[in-house]
């Protein structure tokens, strides 16, 4: 079998791991983790768990993505500098059901024998009676060892509540679970999820004498120091419906080169060859991005799929002025509809100084005559400077759209309306 770690140590995802992991991965191994559905949708910080899983599937181990259907009634202290609002358990099933459907995008789920697999701890958490679990489970954790956890020392001095204390017992619980129900030894996460993931550990060892191992890539950061995952309009969520599949292509375009090759190696299937030839070719031109586009290509296909991507990437083009939108699908159009103002003609003709004052691009019609005539005004990406320019039947572009700029960056979107 293929050395998973070797692969995950290039990429640069394993910063921790438990003694003898190496060993045990020789072997064909069911491997977990969880995600917490306190959210409507997975977002950027959920990727690198994903591509652990992804990693293992390919090297022939067999995948669990667990959704916390009872670990996110509690919340996890991990990460967060205040205490989380507790969601209704409605809320809960209706995240956990939303976020179901993204884990098929990264995992295979059958059939086949590392095919992967889809739990829900909710299915054990909550028929838990108390008195039991603090018998058969709390008396294997000792206050003192859960105040060294860091999940738990950051918090101490903003506070920390006996409900999110006792998380780190509920996941040391599911790997138990896992244990014996699936034949589950391994547990990965980001690093502040160490302290959780070996508590789990030692509880299978103490209560089964079983083996089971930890595995933690590094949390991500930017080269500036920034928290990754976040635009300035907050997070980025892999729901086309939360964050268009355009924001979602420009996010990645926008990596800094100081992150690009981190991120090629985090976030894609691409190999140590491809992401040296894509970092000489950036070196050689930065201003083409090479690396950029292909990260931007390679993570958008793997979340949103092919076909969203190429409009997706092809509308950038358009509106970066790097492709003739004369020549753009008619489904590109449908992409800028939803990223630039856009505005319904009422007549197939119209002036062109009308049109920039009704979508925006001109406070009057002297303001609109002002910006063609100095230079400023571009129909489907051509500067004009007729004043009296009128926008006819070969303008509209795909029979439905014309594309307007004012300057370098403001775009807007004159649409056709549809005849019945």
């Amino acid at each position: 079998m293929a050395d998973v770690l070797t692969e995950l140590r290039w990429r640069g995802l394993l910063q921790d791991a438990t003694p003898g992991l190496d060993v045990h991965l020789r072997e064909s191994r069911v491997a977990y983790c969880g995600f917490d559905p306190t959210a409507p949708s997975l977002q950027l910080g959920n990727l690198v768990p994903l591509m652990l899983l992804r990693h293992l599937q390919h090297h022939g181990h067999t995948p669990i993505a667990l959704m916390g259907g009872g670990t996110g009634l509690i919340g996890d202290p991990a990460g967060k500098r205040t205490e989380r609002p507790l969601l209704p358990r409605e809320q809960i099933r209706a995240h956990v059901d939303r976020q179901r459907t993204q884990m098929e995008q990264f995992l295979d789920f059958g059939p086949g024998r590392a095919a992967a697999r889809l739990l829900d701890n909710a299915a054990w958490l909550e028929p838990l009676a108390l008195v039991s679990f603090l018998r058969d489970i709390g008396k294997h954790f000792t206050v003192n060892v859960m105040l060294q956890k860091e999940s738990v020392q950051s918090r101490l001095e903003a506070g920390l509540s006996y409900t999110e204390f006792s998380y780190m017992l509920l996941q040391a619980y599911d790997f138990l679970q896992l244990y014996r129900q699936e034949r589950c030894t391994l547990q990965v996460g980001g690093a502040d999820q160490w302290g959780n993931i070996t508590a789990g550990v030692d509880l299978i060892r103490r209560v089964e004498g079983g083996e089971a191992h930890a595995l933690v890539a590094p949390l991500v950061t930017t080269s500036s120091g920034v928290k990754f995952g976040k635009s300035d309009a907050g997070a980025i969520y892999l729901d086309p419906e939360l964050t268009s599949p355009y924001r979602f292509y420009q996010f990645w375009i926008n990596t800094a080169d100081g992150d690009v090759e981190t991120y090629l190696k985090y976030f894609t299937e691409r190999s140590a060859d491809d992401v040296t030839a894509l970092l000489d070719a950036h070196r050689r031109d930065p201003a083409e991005r090479a690396a950029q586009r292909a990260l931007a290509d390679s993570v958008c296909t793997l979340v949103h799929g092919p076909a969203p991507t190429a409009r997706v990437a092809a509308a950038a083009r358009v509106l970066f002025g790097e492709f003739d939108p004369r020549d753009a699908d008619p489904a590109v159009f449908e992409v800028l509809a939803a990223e630039v103002p856009t505005t319904v003609a009422d007549t197939d003709s119209i002036l062109l100084v009308d049109a920039l004052v009704q979508i925006g691009l001109a406070t009057s019609r002297a303001d609109a005559r002002r910006t063609v005539t100095q230079g400023g005004a571009y129909v489907n990406q051509q500067r004009v400077a007729d004043a009296g320019r009128t926008l006819g039947p070969d303008d509209w572009l795909g029979g439905s759209s014309i594309l307007l700029r004012k300057g370098k960056k403001d775009y807007a979107l004159l649409r056709r309306r549809q005849r019945k």
